[in-house]
């Protein structure tokens, strides 16, 4: 009987697969090491400013007698004390008054800033940077310089006290930053565009609406967000225009009155405070792109 002769690479070597597997698994363990080493400071960074809304989520759906302790982990989700805080009377008051100041606000910020930054931008006239500087110097001056004189005229002399219409109109007559973020964006654009634009029989008014504002998206993006946040936070204002008039209280006002009345319930008031968050935290996940790309083009030519 003839053995049959099996050729070396024939034979199944289990021990060279082992070492090729552990390999593999060490070098994947350098690489991600090596990437953790290298984005350590991002990830430092990021869980510094991500830990604190961790916290105050955690704590939202916590119970009431859990919530006063050292537990960072809920041991029942309350769900509940999201729609115990709606259900708040006047919370949804203040929700719809805090929409209206937003929205309302950024929607007249823009209409009104863009014409005086195209006119900064494109047009050539004695004393252009003169008006810029003082555009720019307003900027300078803390709203709180102010408050005495607009509080007089807006509440003695337009009988506008416990309104937010104070906050409101005043933003249809143009907002220095906005102003300056759009014209450092508009430098950008070549004058080739509004000179074609001109030559095809357009004014400067659809110049603007045709040609310009599609090219001037993420600029006008990033001045929307701006704005609408400053607007969603604004304490200041409600506090002195609208105080008087719980009807008129918006979202972050509202809050400070709500953790009066609940200091002893921080699920509660942790759970308002979630609420308020929300809309920002999601227009700018949602946004982000355009409003990262309007903040680096603009200032690229100045």
């Amino acid at each position: 009987m003839t053995q049959a002769t099996l050729h070396p690479s024939d034979i199944p070597v289990q021990g060279t697969t082992r070492v090729d597997a552990r390999a593999r698994r060490t070098a994947q363990r350098r690489r991600a090491l090596h990437w953790v080493a290298v984005h350590s400071l991002g990830i430092a960074a990021a869980a510094f400013f991500v830990l604190p809304f961790v916290f105050v989520f955690l704590t939202s759906v916590m119970s009431d007698n859990q919530a006063l302790t050292r537990d960072l982990w809920p041991h029942t989700w309350q769900w509940s004390n999201f729609r115990t805080v709606w259900d708040t009377p006047g919370f949804l008051t203040w929700w719809r008054n805090t929409l209206l100041y937003a929205v309302g606000g950024t929607v007249l910020t823009i209409v009104s800033s863009l014409p005086v930054a195209y006119a900064l931008a494109k047009f050539r006239f004695r004393g252009r940077n003169v008006i810029m500087m003082l555009v720019i110097s307003t900027m300078m001056l803390p709203p709180q310089v102010i408050i005495i004189p607009m509080y007089l005229f807006w509440a003695k002399q337009m009988h506008m006290d416990g309104t937010l219409w104070p906050l409101i109109i005043p933003m249809a007559f143009g907002d220095a930053f906005s102003i300056f973020l759009l014209r450092q964006f508009l430098l950008t654009i070549p004058k080739e565009y509004t000179e074609a634009a001109t030559v095809d029989g357009c004014g400067e008014v659809r110049t603007l609406l045709t040609v310009i504002l599609p090219m001037i998206r993420p600029a006008i993006a990033a001045v929307a967000l701006f704005q609408f946040f400053y607007c969603w936070n604004d304490y200041f204002g409600p506090q002195i225009y609208a105080s008087s008039n719980p009807a008129a209280w918006t979202l972050s006002y509202g809050l400070e009155s709500f953790k009066g009345a609940h200091h002893t319930n921080w699920n509660l008031t942790m759970a308002a405070t979630v609420l308020v968050m929300a809309p920002v935290i999601l227009v700018f996940f949602f946004a982000q792109k355009a409003f990262i790309e309007g903040v680096t083009l603009t200032g690229v030519k100045g």
